[in-house]
C-alpha cells in the first residue's frame, strides 16, 4: 500500500503568513529525492529554496507559479519510495513539516539530529560569490523584521544554498534576478566556486546582452511570397540592456503582466507592505508638523540628501525623544545614542526600507557612499535582510518626484519621520526689500504617544537651523 505525504509550507523565517511561489524545481508524476530542490518561495526580503522532505513520487503540486501560499498550507503530496533514503520521523528538518494524516503539530525545541553544541545556532549567510559562510552563534531570539520596518519576532533560520536546476548551480536570489532581467541562466558563463552563477556573472550577462533567452524556431518551410508583397514592417528597436543611469533594465516582458481593469492579488513586496501600514495605521498616533527650510546660504556642491541626513542626525541629538522606539503595549521606550536612518527606496516592487548605519559618525563621503550601497543593494533584490530593519528613525525624500508637504507613516517601533518636498524658488522679505530664495518643504510625523508638540516642535528647529548653513 503506498504512503503519500503531504508537505505543509513552513515558516521560511520571516516572521510572514505566505509566500509566493517564484518556480518549482519539479513537475507532478517526477521523482524527487530527499533534500532535493523541491520549490522556490519569495517571501517580503527574499527568494528562498524549499527542499524535498522526503523521497518519493510527486502526486500533485498545490499551487502554480505566482501563487500565494499560506503558512501552514499544503504544498505538495509525495508518494514515498521506500528504495530511496527517508528522514527518520522524529529527525529535526528546521522546516516543522506537516503530514496528510494529521494537522501539523506545535513547532517544538530544536535538538534532534542537529551537530551544533547546545545553545547555538548554525548561521548560514549567503555570498555575492554565489558561496555560504557558516557560523556558529549564541541562540538568542532573533527578531524578523520587514521591509518597511515592522518588528516581530522568529527563532527560525532561512539556509539559502546554491543548488543546481538544469544543470546551473545558482542562489534562488540569483535565478530570481535573472528571471526580472530576462537573462537565460544556462547562457551565463559561472565565475563563484564550485561552477556557481554569481549575482556579478548574472548583472555583466544583463548588461552585455549576451544571454537572454533563445528566440522561437523559424518555421522549415518559407510560403511564397504573394504577387503584391507589402513592404516589410520595419523592426521595433532593440532596448538596451541598462538605463541611461546605468541601472540593469527588464529585457523582456514580465511571464503574467496583470490585466488591467481586473483584481490583481499584491505579492511579496507590496503583500508585506499592505499589512504593515494597516498595522502602523491601527497602533501609532501620528501628528504632523510643516515648514521650509531656507536653502539660500548654501555653496555649490552640496549634496541633497546628504545634508538631510546630516540635519537629521543634529536634531536627532539635540531632541533625542524623537531618535527612539516606543512600546504601546507596555508604555515604554528605548531612546537611541546612535542614529540608525531608514531611507525610503521606492521600485517598482514597492517601498523598501534599508537602514544607514551609525549616520551620526559617517561624513559627508561616507553618507554618500553608503546611500549608493543600499540604493544599489535593493535595485538588484540583493539586500541582506537584516539591513531591513533596526532603523532608529526614518527619512523618505519624495520631492524628488513631486510634492510639496505630506503626512508620511510612522512605522513602530519608530516613533519619527521626515519627509523632503519638491525644492521651489519663492520670494522671500528681507530687509530692504525681497530676495528670491530656494526653499525645501519639510514634514515630521511623531507618534504623540511618545513625544510632545514642544519636543517636534524642537526638532523641527534643529532641522531647520541646519539646512540653513551655508555648507
Amino acid at each position: 500500500m503506498s504512503s503519500i505525504k503531504t508537505f505543509f509550507l513552513p515558516d521560511l523565517g520571516e516572521g510572514l503568513p505566505d509566500a509566493t511561489i517564484v518556480e518549482w524545481a519539479v513537475k507532478e508524476g517526477e521523482v524527487v529525492r530527499l533534500d532535493a530542490p523541491l520549490v522556490s518561495m519569495e517571501t517580503a526580503k527574499a527568494v528562498v529554496e524549499v527542499p524535498s522532505p522526503f523521497s518519493g513520487k510527486v502526486v500533485k503540486l498545490y499551487g502554480a507559479n505566482g501563487d500565494v501560499i499560506i503558512t501552514g498550507a499544503a504544498l505538495v503530496d509525495i508518494e514515498l519510495d521506500p528504495s530511496l533514503p527517508q528522514r527518520a520521523e522524529a529527525q529535526d528538518t528546521g522546516h516543522h513539516h506537516g503530514h496528510a494524516a494529521r494537522a501539523p503539530e506545535p513547532a517544538l525545541p530544536k535538538g534532534a539530529g542537529e551537530p551544533t553544541p547546545a545553545g547555538t545556532a548554525q548561521k548560514v549567510i549567503a555570498s555575492d560569490e554565489g558561496g555560504e559562510i557558516r557560523t556558529n552563534q549564541p541562540k538568542p531570539r532573533e527578531d524578523a523584521g520587514t521591509v518597511v520596518g515592522a518588528m516581530e519576532a522568529s527563532d527560525r533560520v532561512v539556509a539559502e544554498q546554491a543548488v543546481s536546476v538544469g544543470g546551473v548551480k545558482a542562489m534562488p536570489a540569483v535565478r530570481a534576478l535573472a528571471k526580472k532581467l530576462g537573462v537565460d541562466l544556462s547562457r551565463v558563463a559561472p565565475s563563484g566556486a564550485g561552477g556557481v552563477v554569481t549575482m556579478n556573472d548574472v548583472k555583466d550577462a544583463a548588461a552585455r546582452g549576451t544571454a537572454r533567452p533563445a528566440a522561437a524556431a523559424a518555421p522549415a518551410a518559407a510560403q511564397p511570397a504573394p504577387l503584391a508583397a507589402a513592404p516589410a514592417p520595419v523592426a521595433a528597436p532593440q532596448r538596451t540592456a541598462v538605463s541611461a543611469s546605468g541601472q540593469p533594465m527588464r529585457t523582456a516582458p514580465p511571464s503574467a503582466p496583470p490585466a488591467l481593469g481586473q483584481p490583481e492579488q499584491l505579492k511579496g513586496v507590496r503583500r508585506n507592505m499592505a499589512r504593515v501600514m494597516a498595522e502602523a495605521h491601527a497602533k501609532v498616533v501620528p501628528t504632523t508638523l510643516c515648514d521650509d527650510a531656507d536653502l539660500h546660504a548654501w555653496l555649490p556642491g552640496n549634496d541633497i540628501t546628504v545634508r538631510l541626513i546630516r540635519a537629521l542626525v543634529r536634531a536627532c541629538k539635540a531632541v533625542p525623544a524623537l531618535n527612539a522606539w516606543f512600546d504601546g503595549d507596555n508604555l515604554s521606550r528605548t531612546l537611541h545614542p546612535h542614529v540608525d536612518v531608514g531611507i525610503a527606496v521606492d521600485t517598482e516592487d514597492g517601498l523598501f526600507v534599508p537602514a544607514l548605519r551609525n549616520a551620526d559618525v559617517l561624513d559627508a563621503a561616507g553618507l554618500r557612499q553608503a546611500i549608493n550601497r543600499l540604493r544599489d543593494a535593493v535595485r538588484n533584490r540583493s539586500i541582506p535582510a537584516e539591513e531591513l530593519k533596526g532603523y532608529t528613525i526614518s527619512l523618505s525624500n519624495f520631492g524628488v518626484f513631486a510634492g510639496r508637504y505630506a503626512t508620511p507613516v510612522v512605522v513602530p517601533p519608530c516613533v519619527a519621520i521626515v519627509a523632503a518636498g519638491k525644492l521651489r524658488h519663492e520670494l522671500v522679505p528681507v530687509m530692504g526689500g525681497v530676495e528670491t530664495h530656494r526653499l525645501m518643504p519639510l514634514s515630521l510625523t511623531f507618534d504623540h504617544r511618545a513625544a510632545t508638540g514642544g519636543e517636534a516642535a524642537r526638532f523641527l528647529k534643529a532641522l531647520l537651523d541646519d539646512l540653513a548653513l551655508a555648507s
